[in-house]
């Protein structure tokens, strides 16, 4: 599984250019992504290169790799964003936020000129919620009031726990409901809409209509799916 990986994130390294601000993302994939732009960096091959990190994690790992970082305020608009997803659909809509990153990871999105998903094949899914859970940011207080909502929108949401059995907080200090929905999601446009006007919500890990390519890496080979026209 790692070997596919890295051979999605070898491949997403090829859009890379030098003079470029790259959004940064989170994951497992992501790190591979991170090595092999560390290592082009010192080789020289790429140079004058800045990211915008997604997470915590991303910045440690990326600043490990010697890779100079910056931030939406100074870089309001990016280049290229390189990001993992728990889901990719055939219209390359996304579920993402399985490492508890969503937020960030949508607002960079939002404001690169072209993002880009890198996966194993495993992720692909003909309907969103079928594999993955969807996870949903809300605000600490009075975090149980949402869970009657999410259970009339006919998923199981638990709340994620750390590994010290404490709620799971985000980089931004909130908490996390992770929605399992049993036969996938009917009308993720639909269900995106209710929770975006839902006070408490911060964000979801929809990310409908914003990948510009996905890179699927499986054992017989490398498949890239751009949007639908």
């Amino acid at each position: 599984m790692e070997e596919l990986k890295r051979k999605a994130a070898a491949q997403a390294l090829e859009e890379v250019r030098s003079g470029m601000i790259l959004g940064l993302g989170t994951g497992s994939t992501v790190a591979h992504f991170l090595d092999l732009l560390g290592r082009r960096l010192a080789d020289g091959e790429l140079t004058d290169i800045v990211g915008v990190p997604t997470s915590l994690r991303t910045e440690e790992a990326a600043g490990r790799a010697g890779i100079r970082l910056g931030t939406l305020t100074r870089y309001p608009e990016l280049d290229l964003a390189v990001d993992g997803a728990d889901e990719v659909s055939p219209t390359l809509d996304l579920i993402k936020g399985m490492g508890g990153a969503l937020l960030r990871e949508k607002m960079v999105a939002q404001a690169s000129r072209r993002f880009v998903v890198i996966a194993d094949s495993g992720k692909a899914v003909a309907r969103l919620g079928t594999v993955s859970p969807l996870p949903v940011e809300v605000v600490p207080w009075e975090w149980e009031c949402h869970l009657p909502f999410l259970r009339g929108q006919g998923c199981s949401p638990v709340l994620r726990s750390a590994p010290d059995g404490a709620p799971y907080r985000t980089d931004n200090g909130n908490f996390v409901l992770d929605c399992r929905f049993p036969e996938g999601i009917a009308d993720v446009e639909a269900l995106q809409g209710l929770l975006e006007s839902r006070a408490g919500v911060v964000e979801t890990g929809c990310f409908l209509g914003m990948a510009d390519a996905a890179v699927l890496a499986a054992s017989d080979g490398i498949t890239v799916l751009g949007r639908p026209a």
